[in-house]
């Protein structure tokens, strides 16, 4: 009797073993730009339900650290970030599957400023006025607003006259955050960023003479899951993925 009660009790681990096996199998990692947190949370919610077991999880930061993370062999199945430079350092460094990889959405790069300021700014040269203290921008070494804000800022002939102004933040929702709050006198975000906080900032203008703002992602060429991985970024690419990303201030991507 004890012989056949072990052997019950060791079918009935190797189950429980097996069982959780497959629920560790259906969960799929998604490593993604910090100012795509609002709307992959909706993704991941329709997403999960056409897909009964499957369990997203996301990891959200600036574009940079995502790269070093992947580098450094963070578990990921999946990276969606906010410009093409960051992702085609991840294809020279074998970090993708290079085939999946898709520009998903585009972006506008914007100044704001706090919703109640008494500083009159309406324009880039603006920034240049002595009331202006205190800009946010993102980290250009590590955050791709940033790296578009610097470029924009550089061909327009102010970078170095406003850099000691410069507060430098670690992803973009971080400089939302900062002039939501009113720590600062301007910031330069993505347009879909502006619409989140549309109740706390202003959005002055539209900011040009930069790169075209896009947003790549791609199987993560490590992921043991690229079946599942592909699902995933067909379902972002899909009409519904679309939609969701719109609502959210993404714009398509050109065809």
């Amino acid at each position: 009797m004890r012989i056949r009660l072990m052997a019950v009790s060791l079918v009935t681990l190797l189950a429980l073993a097996g069982a959780m096996a497959v629920q560790a199998e259906e969960e799929l990692v998604v490593s993604a730009g910090a100012g795509l947190t609002n709307a992959f949370t909706d993704v991941k919610k329709k997403f999960e339900a056409k897909h009964s077991g499957v369990k997203v999880l996301f990891n959200f930061a600036a574009s940079g650290p995502l790269l070093q993370q992947i580098a450094s062999g963070a578990p990921a199945d999946v990276m969606a970030v906010a410009d093409q430079k960051t992702m085609n350092q991840a294809q020279e460094k074998n970090l993708i599957v290079p085939g999946s990889r898709k520009v998903f959405a585009r972006n506008e790069l914007v100044l704001i400023s706090p919703k109640d300021s008494k500083t009159q700014v309406k324009r880039l040269q603006d920034l240049t006025l002595p009331e202006v203290k205190r800009i946010a921008i993102g980290n250009p070494e590590t955050v791709p607003v940033g790296r578009y804000t610097q470029e924009a800022l550089d061909n327009e002939g102010l970078w170095k006259e406003l850099e000691p102004k410069l507060i430098s933040a670690n992803t973009v929702r971080q400089v939302l955050d900062y002039v939501s709050r009113g720590e600062v006198d301007a910031g330069f975000v993505f347009s879909s960023e502006a619409m989140i906080a549309k109740g706390k900032v202003v959005t002055v203008m539209k900011v040009e003479k930069h790169q075209p703002i896009v947003f790549p992602l791609a199987i993560v060429a490590a992921s043991r899951k690229k079946d599942l991985a592909q699902k995933f970024i067909d379902f972002v690419l899909s009409p519904e993925g679309q939609e969701i990303l719109g609502s959210y201030g993404f714009e398509k991507p050109e065809r």
